[in-house]
């Protein structure tokens, strides 16, 4: 349950306290809960004696008052009572949870005997319920915590690649949209990288799909390592990624990409002890070059320079540049 939730739960049931021992005009007004819930200790001064009076006594099946506790069959041998503090007042009313079932009580405790009338008790009553109502809205507010902590998960699992665990496809592209306005707005480069991964068809061909995923998610966490914490790198097809790289010029764009191709390259895998060398290739867009292009044209020029990269042999980084005039 949240700390806050507690917090604000007991701020609230220890000024209903004050009240209680203002009104009543005991030396302490005390709840105790049973151990599922969170205990409070309420009164005017120190309470650990009547506290430790009112925990060792039974939750109450209904409300109880004791007008002088030592001659009150039930608590007249308690310690507390026989000898030193000698306490001689108690009262106390059941506290229900939603499903009627008593979880604790509010307690009054005193020094002198007192009459309880009728007035008296039903004020207690009214304690009682106003301790009822603050756990309601502790339980409605942890669980609404709970459901937005739910939905948040859940909201980010639909935008995370099952597999390798980077933005999937919507959510790069949700990022690029994003990052695009704000880069014009700003006046800053917005540059994107599109990578592949050579010859992926040929790892799942000869060593089965559960083989090539593990490689995916290896290639995918080197790729990671490169970029900053405001980049975002996605999976925008199968072996496909999208890097966005927001306030990139293009110089930085194609360095990015260049260390990227090196840390798959020079990282040989194994399967089942037979060596693996991957390589990526990568085509690099840039705002700085396409100052009026859209997300979509960006990420075409990137694809088209990708293009070029493999058609020039692969494991190398291509730039989109502008068509000559």
């Amino acid at each position: 349950m949240s700390f806050a939730v507690l917090e604000e739960t007991s701020r609230q049931i220890e000024r209903i306290g004050r009240i209680g021992a203002r009104v009543f005009r005991v030396h302490a007004c005390i709840v105790v809960l049973q151990d599922d819930y969170q205990a409070h200790v309420l009164s005017k001064g120190a309470v650990s004696i009547e506290e430790s009076f009112c925990t060792s006594l039974p939750i109450p099946a209904a409300l109880t008052v004791v007008s002088d506790a030592h001659i009150d069959e039930a608590l007249r041998e308690h310690r507390f009572v026989a000898d030193a503090p000698r306490i001689r007042f108690y009262a106390a009313q059941p506290i229900y949870n939603s499903d009627q079932i008593a979880i604790g009580s509010v307690n009054l405790v005193d020094y002198l005997p007192r009459i309880f009338g009728k007035e008296d008790q039903q004020l207690l009553i009214d304690l009682a319920a106003l301790v009822e109502r603050e756990l309601h809205l502790q339980s409605i507010s942890a669980s609404q915590l709970d459901l937005q902590k739910k939905n948040k998960n859940l909201r980010r699992k639909s935008l995370i690649d099952p597999l390798i665990g980077t933005w999937n496809r919507g959510a790069i592209m949700r990022i690029l949209t994003i990052e695009a306005v704000r880069c014009d707005n700003a006046g800053i480069p917005l540059s994107l990288i599109v990578a592949d991964l050579d010859h992926f068809k040929k790892i799942n061909d000869t060593y089965g799909h559960p083989a090539g995923d593990a490689v995916l998610v290896k290639v995918a966490s080197r790729l990671r390592s490169c970029i900053r914490p405001q980049e975002a790198l996605g999976r925008y097809g199968g072996e496909e990624f999208l890097i966005v790289l927001p306030g990139s010029s293009h110089d930085t764009a194609m360095a990015v990409a260049e260390r990227m191709r090196l840390a798959v390259a020079m990282q040989p895998e194994s399967i089942d002890d037979a060596p693996l060398g991957l390589t990526i290739s990568a085509g690099v867009s840039s705002t700085e070059f396409f100052p009026s292009a859209t997300t979509e044209e960006l990420i075409s020029r990137a694809d088209i320079a990708l293009y070029a990269a493999k058609n020039a042999g692969r494991n190398r980084v291509a730039p989109a540049m502008p068509d000559p005039s």
